[in-house]
């Protein structure tokens, strides 16, 4: 399973009011550079190049509820898949959640696979996002 890591701006993003995680577009882009906690916008992150299936700026990871219980929030998201059409996708080893409503592309979050991965043609890939558990709460 693919390791979480928060981006630290995040935490100051919320206090502020820089998402709104039950309306804002959030989406999921490739890396192979790896991420660090202290980057703090979409322009921090080097993307995998466009084509071949793949998107430049990621696919739309759609929102299935966001609800606070006994004082904790827990946002779920919809699994996002990617599929390589017409060759391969470049190497990756990092998915990354960000906000695209933000004008910066503010930072949320991104998993670790392990090890670079090649998506080739006709295969798809799956950033297995928590249906029972979500993919972070707040407390």
């Amino acid at each position: 399973m693919a390791a979480y890591n928060k981006f630290n701006s995040f935490v100051s993003d919320m206090a502020t009011k820089v998402h709104n995680l039950n309306s804002d577009t959030l989406k999921i882009l490739l890396t192979n550079m790896p991420p660090v906690a202290t980057n703090t916008v979409k322009a921090n992150i080097t993307e995998i190049a466009a084509g071949n299936g793949y998107t430049a700026g990621g696919t739309q990871a759609v929102f299935v509820s966001g609800g606070n219980t006994s004082g904790t929030y827990k946002l779920v998201l919809s699994p996002v898949v990617f599929t390589a059409s017409g060759g391969s996708f470049a190497a990756f080893e990092y998915a990354v959640l960000y906000n695209a409503t933000a004008a910066s592309g503010n930072l949320i979050a991104w998993w670790d696979y392990g090890t670079s991965i090649t998506l080739t043609n006709g295969n798809s890939f799956t950033v297995s996002l928590d249906q029972t558990n979500g993919v972070f709460t707040l407390a």
